[in-house]
Parts: structure tokens; sequence; C-alpha cells
């Protein structure tokens, strides 16, 4: 048998068009016209003051619905004087936050909680946005007014410190006053003290399972549920990939091969960008994450909250969040894990009437629910 003829090397360009057309081929069917629009990716980091502006302008062109929800903002000192903004939402009719210990649940929470005047649960929101935006606009957190509807919970948005100007651990450290806040002041706030959860979704979700390694380790309140969508918990995700670009890079390959991470790589998060978010988080000089920063590096998950972990089969993080669920599964956490198959990350921002979409947010929503409202 004559020997098979060598193929030729592929360009750059044949080699992206061929990972574009599997990867093309690998988009939900009902995703796909989303995926055609997406608009060209950029850095934020090269200005990311514009990068937030936009997105604040963005948020302002189209108001949330806080039909049946009030909000009501509060400063925590921290400890150098400086403070930190949380937002309460609430249903409407529920208990007012200035009542002081005495304050009444209101009849809302007594219904919600089949009479028992305990107050409602609680929710911990912190936003993604790659550890520097993602911020709403006030009383505006859309992820809030849905949940504090639909649950319904009291529901606290976290505006914690955002990289590159406040690096870790000023986000993380953020998020635990604010848990430590919440707890303390749980009567007032009409919580539910034995009822609070932490909920986010990528960079969000990173944070929120930093904060139950912390509560674990300091003896902190207690965490009924993590709820880590998308999350953005592992700094090793898309180092080979950062490594092979900076090489493509310096020997002079072109652009056209530097990015060549598959369709997505000009349109939506990739390897290349986790590191670009991890490489402004992190400090400078920080060789290794430790396991606050990026809850994967901790060695030991055991007697950690319940969890609900959500991955996106063409996310790059995807295989990080899918073995956080396994390790904790392994230490004996109760663990909950969906798979979103043929979507990206951040799909639903581009593609909110999707089935898929709607069918993903019920999904994770209902199991924070049932977390919350347990059954007997």
């Amino acid at each position: 048998m004559s020997a098979q003829p060598e193929m030729p090397p592929r360009t750059a360009m044949e080699h992206r068009t061929a990972m574009q057309h599997r990867t093309a081929v690998r988009v939900h069917p009902e995703l796909r016209p989303a995926f055609e629009a997406l608009p060209e990716f950029s850095d934020p980091y090269e200005d990311i003051e514009g990068t937030r502006e936009g997105f604040h302008a963005m948020l302002a062109a189209v108001p949330a619905d806080r039909t049946g929800v009030d909000s009501e903002r509060f400063e925590i000192p921290r400890a150098d004087g400086s403070a930190l903004t949380v937002e309460v939402y609430r249903p409407e009719g529920g208990a007012s936050s200035g009542g002081g210990e005495g304050a009444a649940t209101g009849q809302d929470a007594r219904t919600a909680d089949g009479g028992a005047g305990r107050g409602l649960p609680a929710v911990l929101h912190f936003h993604g946005g790659g550890y520097a935006l993602g911020r709403s606009l006030p009383g505006q957190d859309r992820t809030a007014i849905a949940l504090c509807r639909e649950l319904p919970a009291v529901v606290i948005t976290v505006e914690y410190r955002l990289a590159p100007e406040h690096r870790y651990p000023a986000g993380v450290e953020d998020c635990y006053l604010a848990l430590e806040w919440a707890a303390e002041r749980a009567d007032g706030l009409g919580i539910d003290p034995a009822r609070i959860a932490l909920a986010g979704k990528s960079a969000g979700g990173g944070l929120s399972a930093a904060v139950a390694l912390m509560a674990r380790d300091r003896g902190g309140p207690a965490i009924v549920h993590q709820s880590l969508c998308v999350p953005d918990l592992d700094d090793r995700v898309g180092a080979d990939e950062a490594a092979d670009a900076e090489r493509t890079d310096a020997e002079g390959s072109g652009a056209e091969g530097a990015d060549a991470e598959g369709a997505l790589s000009t349109r939506v998060t990739t390897g290349r960008g986790v590191q670009r978010a991890w490489k402004h988080y992190l400090p400078e000089g920080m060789a290794v994450a430790d396991a606050y920063a990026a809850a994967a590096r901790a060695t030991d998950l055991s007697a950690l909250p319940p969890a609900y972990v959500l991955v996106c089969d063409l996310d790059p993080m995807r295989d990080a969040g899918l073995a956080y669920a396994r390790r904790l599964m392994d230490a004996g956490v109760p663990v909950t894990v969906r798979n979103v198959p043929g979507a990206w990350h951040g799909f639903e921002l581009f593609a909110p009437e999707t089935r898929v979409a709607k069918e993903m947010t019920a999904h994770w929503t209902g199991q924070l629910r049932a977390a919350l409202y347990p059954v007997g």
C-alpha cells in the first residue's frame, strides 16, 4: 500500500475557517441567528472606563421593570473608613429595613413562608463582568428584581470594588462584608437568617464560591445554598491558549493566527479573554492564586453549603466548572449540575427570548427557590 501524501500545512486563515465551521455546527440551532449577529469582540481593558460607560448607557436605554419591587441603598463602613454600597430589593409590602429588630416581616413574607412569620429568605447577588465591570444602575439590577419577585426573596446586590483599580482581595472582601452585614441585621431587613444564599454569574459565581469558603473558614454566617452560574473560579483557564497566542505573536505569524481559538475568538469570551480578566484581577506578582481568589485552588471543599453549578457547552470555563462540581461531590457536598448544549458564555444576553435561555433561567431559579423553600 502506498503511503498517503502529506497534507500541506494550513495557513492561519485556513485553520481559523475550519475551526469556525466546527464550532458553528456545535451552536444550538435556536441560537444560530443570535450567534451570527454577534458583534466583534474587543478587549474591554483597553479602555475600561469607556467600557463601563458604554455598558451603563446600554442599561439606561431600556430601564428595568420594577413592578412589585421596592429597593433601598445602604452604605456599609469598611475598616479603612471608606464605604461599600449595597442595594436591598424586596417585594412591595415586605419588611422595612429601617424598623430595627422589632420590624414586622410584612404580609408578603408571612404568606410566602406559610404563615411562619420568620421573614423572607435572602439572596446575596454578586454581579458578573470579569471582576472589572457589570455593575447595574441604582435600582436597576434586573436579576435582583426578577429573583425578588419570583422566589420571592430579599435580594441584596453588592457594589464590590472593581479591578484593575482594586485588585484581589478588595472585591471578595467586600462581598464577605456584605454577607456579615446582612446576617447581623436580618431582623431589620426582614430576613430569615437560616435561609441566606449566595448567587452570581461568571465573576459573580466565582465570588459566590469564594465567599462560601471564607464563611466556612472564618466561622461566619451560615449559608444554605451557593448558586454558581457559569462560574469564573479558576485562574488556570485559558493559560495554555494565552501562551500559544503570545508565542504566535512573537514569531510574527500575523494577527490571523494569534486568536485562532475557534469561531468564538472574535465574538465572545475565549480562554485568552479569561486570562485577560485574571491578569487584571490578581495582584501583580502573584504567581499562584489562593483559594479566596480562585475557589478551584482550594484543597479542601468539605463542609460547604449545597451547590448548583451551571455551565455552557461552548464556554472556556465549562470544564473548570464541571471539575469544581465533581470535587464538591467527592467532598460530600450536595450538588446539582446543568450544562446548556450549544451555548456560549453570556448567550442569554443576546438571545433572551429563546427557549434555551428561558429554560436555563427557569432551571437555576427553580433550584434556588427549592433551596430557600425546602419541602418538609
